[in-house]
């Protein structure tokens, strides 16, 4: 089965921490710091497989992460980075974010490999930290967490060309023989339940990709019917081709059959009625000579600005023009492929990685609560007004340092010592 749509979770690795710890030797009992960096976290890439047609990968896997980075050793022993987790999708698939709909990536011609989900920077061991006040520094930074989205994976296929027309009009007929693919074909509406490419190279100046639309009715940008699951995939193409039954089985006129395909193309984007076009009646080998004139002269009168050709996808009638005419607009048609560009920015703290220490100090029988977490809050904020006040109470809370003091013991009344600054403990 074709699957062009997909929800998955990504998760890229995250960093690992920095190591405490401090250098013991035979003859150096009192060493400085020696704790080694964690490892960076690995990425999440998504990338290009000429090789793929469809989504189905994403079927029934949709977790994807990263591997974590190792955390620092002692004796300044870095940690192993993190492998990075790379995702394969067919060209022209757009990725969005699931929550805001906006467009992380587009992996169309022009970007074949982009890194989504970077991984954790890796955290610095202790002995990044020493300066000539603190000397035995005891925390170290932890690694940087890792980024996660749900995603949508949305294909919209990459043609030169797009057949399209009611179903059992022969786009599928048409396909198998100017091109090397090989669709199901059968008398029955919706054969074709996929779009399915194919490439042109006989009789041609230049090899292009042409792709059979599933077929529309009536209603299909409304909803109806499987054919507005497949009119994106029409949004990329350079020209395209309304192929017309001559001898439709419910008498629909070709003029009518081709407006209300139109109309479905406009009610779906009226980007798609800008797209230049062609028109192929088929199976005019089922006609006699007065009734191909006749039929072929309603459509030029009506659509007067077109270049229309009578063919016949079974006997081979009248293809050769229309694939030699469709390789000569291709040359003057520029080559302008619709991307879209990235809107979506992720946002994370900027400090959420850094490290900070909550310790009791028993000789001056206070709580001390420091490092360059706490250094960077103290920098933005007012303890002085009530609105930095009550900025810093939170800030305590989200970063769990309350919950980390009432562990080490701390009772009403006790003092808290952060950087100068003395707090008296309440709960």
């Amino acid at each position: 089965m074709f699957l062009d749509t997909s929800k998955i979770f990504i998760k890229s690795g995250k960093g690992g921490d920095g190591h405490v710890s401090f250098r013991r030797e035979k003859f150096v009992p009192d060493g400085g710091p020696d704790g080694g960096d964690g490892g960076r976290g690995g990425d999440i890439v998504f990338e290009i497989d000429k090789g793929l047609s469809a989504l189905n990968d994403y079927r029934y896997s949709h977790k994807f992460c990263a591997q974590n980075g190792a955390d620092g050793g002692n004796k300044r022993c870095n940690g192993k980075d993190g492998e990075d987790l790379i995702l394969k999708v067919p060209e022209g698939t757009i990725i969005r974010d699931e929550k805001t709909g906006k467009i992380v990536a587009d992996m169309s011609r022009g970007n074949q490999r982009q890194v989504v989900l970077t991984g954790g920077r890796g955290g610095k061991g202790n002995m990044h930290y020493a300066t000539s006040t603190m000397q035995a520094p005891k925390y170290a930074q932890p690694g940087q967490a890792a980024r996660e989205l749900n995603v949508i994976l949305e294909l919209k296929v990459l043609a030169d060309v797009g057949l399209v027309g009611f179903p059992n009009a022969g786009k599928s007929t048409l396909l198998s023989r100017v091109s090397n693919a090989q669709p199901k074909i059968a008398n029955y509406p919706f054969t074709t339940l996929n779009p399915i490419l194919g490439v042109v190279e006989k009789n041609v100046s230049k090899p292009f990709i042409i792709a059979d639309i599933p077929g529309l009715i009536e209603g299909a940008s409304g909803g109806i019917g499987l054919g507005i699951k497949f009119l994106k995939h029409i949004e990329r193409t350079r020209l395209l081709v309304h192929m017309v039954d001559a001898v439709a089985p419910d008498e629909t006129e070709p003029v009518t059959a081709i407006e209300k395909i139109r109309t479905e193309l406009a009610a779906y984007s009226e980007d798609l009625l800008k797209k230049p076009f062609v028109i192929a009646v088929n199976k005019l080998d089922a006609l006699d000579e007065d009734e191909k004139e006749s039929i072929l002269k309603k459509v030029r009168d009506h659509f007067s600005d077109k270049e229309v050709f009578g063919i016949s996808a079974v006997s081979g009638y009248g293809i050769p023009e229309l694939i030699s005419r469709i390789s000569v607009l291709l040359s003057e048609i520029k080559e302008d492929i619709v991307t879209y560009e990235p809107d979506f920015v992720y946002e994370e703290d900027s400090s959420a990685g850094l490290p900070f220490t909550v310790t009791f100090d028993q000789e001056e029988n206070v709580y001390l609560v420091e490092g360059p977490r706490i250094e960077r809050m103290l920098g933005y904020t007012n303890l002085s007004s009530e609105k930095g006040f009550d900025f810093f109470q939170k800030f305590m809370k989200e970063n769990e340092i309350l919950s980390q003091l009432e562990e080490l013991g701390i009772k009403d009344g006790d003092t808290v010592r952060i950087y100068g600054w003395d707090f008296d403990y309440y709960k």
